[in-house]
């Protein structure tokens, strides 16, 4: 059951009116990135959990984003004050409403469609779709896009805030941000209270493959980074992510013990995770 209190989770003021910054704020009432899609997303994932602490989780954090989507489309109409009554009464000059229509971006385009109200478009005045929700179903999976889908929208607030200079717009857009830098936080730990959590899923994966590294783009430029290594990610319990299962043949299988930073024709290993790694050119002599 849901109950609405009229109290904002945060207190919004605008020094001015400005259509064009809230044709710009609607990308987090009604994009793919914005509020909306965010509670929904969690709502969503919430009815079909079986852990009771997640569910409870994602309740609660689908029910703060309905009241960040409050504070947003409340934000809107107020940095549209005045053009509704504008476009309503016909009491300004045709030329004087001409410029306050377009002012920039798509903002004629939100007063005449919506009465420079809080429309569930984007930005760019496309309407809101379910296909912004991506759940899929298993939490391993779910809570990735979730960390995924508040990092996204901490950018774009980042830019919303970059893009206007009104002290008191920057300070909501501040506490929205920062929100979503605390539901990363709880993804995360929800994520890693899962063991094992990695590969999402059920199935490990071929044991062969899943911790080889294939150097498929070379000439020049080419250069291994430690993300190019086989190691073992937060969350992964397979006994192969420790061991690199050398399939090929091409170099000998000592054991661990005595891996170390040495190289031959085809395999070199990491001395920081004392697995055995393709090297980059097999066919070298």
């Amino acid at each position: 059951m849901f109950a609405h209190n009229k109290r904002l989770m945060y207190t919004v003021r605008v020094s001015q009116p400005d259509p064009v910054l809230a044709n710009m704020l609607l990308e987090q009432f009604g994009g793919p990135q914005g509020e909306l899609a965010a509670a929904m997303r969690y709502f969503t994932q919430a009815l079909a959990e079986s852990d009771p602490g997640r569910k409870d989780m994602l309740l609660d954090i689908a029910t703060e984003e309905l009241s960040h989507l409050e504070v947003i489309g409340n934000i809107v109409v107020m940095l549209n004050r005045g053009m509704k009554g504008a476009m309503a009464e016909g009491l300004t000059q045709e030329g004087e409403l001409f410029r306050m229509l377009n002012q920039g971006g798509d903002s004629h385009v939100t007063s005449l469609l919506y009465g420079a109200g809080a429309a569930l478009t984007n930005s760019g005045g496309l309407p809101w779709r379910a296909e912004y929700i991506d759940t899929i179903g298993e939490p391993t999976a779910d809570l990735r896009s979730n960390i995924a889908a508040e990092a996204r929208a901490k950018i774009i607030y980042e830019r919303l805030i970059n893009v206007t200079d009104d002290p008191s717009v920057k300070e909501a857009l501040g506490f929205l941000m920062t929100r979503e830098v605390a539901h990363q936080k709880s993804f995360e730990k929800a994520l890693y209270s899962i063991e094992p959590n990695f590969p999402p899923g059920k199935l490990p994966g071929m044991p062969e493959f899943t911790d080889k590294y294939f150097n498929m783009s070379q000439g020049e430029g080419d250069t291994r980074g430690p993300f190019a290594e086989a190691s073992r990610l937060p969350g992964d319990t397979r006994e192969s992510a420790l061991v690199m299962n050398v399939a090929n043949g091409c170099c000998p299988a000592a054991p661990v013990s005595e891996r170390r930073a040495t190289s031959c024709r085809g395999c070199f290993t990491s001395p920081a995770t004392n697995l055995a790694l393709p090297s980059r050119n097999h066919d070298s002599p």
